[in-house]
């Protein structure tokens, strides 16, 4: 994900241009840091979209399993001691 640039707005402005600004902000890919009496309170950033997919299977195919990995290897652990 390559972020364009930051934006800096007043919280007032934000509110008033909300919808507008999300959009800006996917389009762009660029990021909004809202402030409140010239201090930042938020950041408003594009949403990661290989994220939003989900992490289930994500390593699908990553891993190769080598041998038996049921049967008891016969290592004595300190427990079993």
């Amino acid at each position: 994900m390559t972020i364009v640039m930051t934006k800096r707005i007043a919280a007032g402005e934000f509110k008033a241009k909300c919808l507008g600004l999300l959009d800006e902000v996917n389009e762009r890919r660029m990021r909004i840091i809202v402030t409140k009496r010239g201090k930042p309170v938020a950041k408003v950033v594009p949403i990661n979209r290989d994220l939003d997919a989900g992490l289930f299977g994500k390593m699908k195919g990553t891993v190769k399993i080598l041998g038996d990995i049921v049967e008891p290897t016969g290592e004595i652990w300190d427990a079993e001691r």
